[in-house]
C-alpha cells in the first residue's frame, strides 16, 4: 500500500516567484524507510513541509494514508538538526509536550497522566537515557539531547516519522550510535520513515530507499533501493556492496552539481 504519494508536485514560495521544486513524483510504501538526499537548497526540506501538511502544493497533489494533505497531520513525528527542547522543562516535561497538543492524547492527558508518564519513560529507556528524566537539556550531550528529540517526536506513536538532518552536526562516533538506536526503534515498533540528509553512508545504511534530488528547483532524478540485508550492523558499512551504493549516490550527486 502507497503511504505516502506525490503526483507532478510543485511549491512556490511566492505567487510569481521560482518553484523551489517542480514536477515531483514519488511513492512511499507503508513501513518502508526512505531517505532523501541531494545538494543544498534542492528543496528537500520543502519535502517534509509538503507531507507533513505545513505548506499546500502550488501543482499536483500529496497524499498521506490514501487521502489528500490539507493541513497539518497528527499522525506525523518530526525530529530536526536542532534537538529544540525546550529549556524550561525536564527531558520527560519535553518528551510528553506532544501529548498536550495531538489528539486522542490533548482530551485525556489529565486522566491518563500516569499512563502518559510512563510511555514517555519507557521510551526514554528504550534509546538509552533512563535516569535522565528529571534533568534538563543543558544537562545533556548533543547526542543525548538528540536521542530525547526523537522520543519525543515518537510518543503519540505516529505512523510516519520525519527526520530533517538528525544528526548531522554530532560527531561521526555518536552519529553511527544513532543511526543504530533508530534502526532499533523502527525494527522494534514499525512506522514509516523519510529521512532528509546529506550524509550518503547514513541514507544507505538505515534506508530501503533513496531519492537523490537536483539543483533547484528540485526534481527527483535518481531513484535507488538498497538491497543489502536486515538487520544491518555498522560491519556493514565496511562491505563492497556498501560502498557501491555510496558511490553510485556520489556520482549521482557530483553530476547533480556539475549541470
Amino acid at each position: 500500500m502507497e503511504f505516502v504519494e506525490f503526483e507532478n508536485v510543485s511549491l512556490r514560495y511566492a505567487e510569481d516567484g521560482p518553484n523551489a521544486i517542480e514536477n515531483v513524483s514519488l511513492s512511499v510504501k507503508e513501513g518502508e524507510f526512505v531517505s532523501v538526499v541531494g545538494p543544498s537548497g534542492c528543496g528537500k526540506s520543502t519535502l517534509m513541509k509538503l507531507i507533513s501538511g505545513l505548506k499546500p502544493p502550488s501543482d499536483g497533489y500529496v497524499y498521506v494514508n490514501g487521502r489528500q494533505v490539507g493541513g497539518p497531520l497528527g499522525i506525523v513525528g518530526m525530529a530536526f538538526q536542532a534537538a529544540n527542547l525546550l529549556p524550561w522543562r525536564t527531558t520527560l516535561e519535553n518528551v510528553m509536550l506532544p501529548m498536550e497538543i495531538v489528539e486522542p492524547y490533548r482530551s485525556t492527558r489529565k486522566a491518563k497522566r500516569a499512563e502518559y508518564e510512563q510511555m514517555a519513560r519507557d521510551q526514554l529507556a528504550r534509546v538509552g537515557l533512563a535516569g535522565c528524566e528529571d534533568k534538563f537539556p543543558w544537562e545533556l550531550s548533543g547526542g543525548m539531547q538528540q536521542r530525547a528529540s526523537i522520543c519525543r517526536a515518537l510518543i503519540h506513536k505516529p505512523r510516519l516519522l520525519m527526520l530533517d538532518e538528525p544528526f548531522g552536526a554530532l560527531d561521526a562516533f555518536t552519529r553511527e550510535e544513532l543511526w543504530c538506536m533508530l534502526r532499533d526503534l523502527w525494527q522494534q515498533q514499525p512506522f514509516t520513515v523519510i529521512l532528509v540528509t546529506h550524509d550518503l553512508r547514513e541514507a544507505v545504511f538505515l534506508a530501503d530507499t533513496v531519492y537523490v534530488m537536483s539543483k533547484r528547483p528540485g526534481r527527483i532524478l535518481v531513484r535507488r533501493e538498497i538491497d543489502l540485508p536486515r538487520p544491518r550492523d555498522l560491519e556493514v558499512t565496511y562491505t563492497d556492496a556498501f560502498s557501491a551504493h555510496v558511490q553510485v549516490l556520489r556520482e549521482s550527486i557530483g553530476r547533480v552539481r556539475e549541470s
